[in-house]
C-alpha cells in the first residue's frame, strides 16, 4: 500500500470518527426538537425557575424556542 493510501485511510478514519462523534451531540437534537421539547417538559414540571436559579444571573430561557413559529 502507497504511503499516500495510507494517509488518506488515516485522515478519512480521523473525519469519520469526528462526524460520528458530532451526530448525537448535535446534529440528533438539533434535528429533533419536538422529541427534545417534550422531555424538557417532562425534567422540568414543578420546578420554579426563581428558587434554582443563581443570583444575579438571567433566569433559563427556552432553547429551543426559535422565531420561525
Amino acid at each position: 500500500m502507497s504511503k499516500n493510501r495510507k494517509i488518506t485511510l488515516i485522515f478519512g478514519g480521523f473525519v469519520t470518527a469526528v462526524a460520528a462523534a458530532f451526530y448525537p451531540i448535535f446534529f440528533y437534537p438539533f434535528t429533533h426538537k419536538d422529541e427534545y421539547r417534550e422531555v424538557q417538559k417532562v425534567n422540568r414540571a414543578g420546578i420554579k425557575q426563581d428558587d434554582v436559579q443563581p443570583a444575579g444571573l438571567k433566569v433559563w430561557s427556552d432553547p429551543f424556542k426559535s422565531s420561525d413559529k
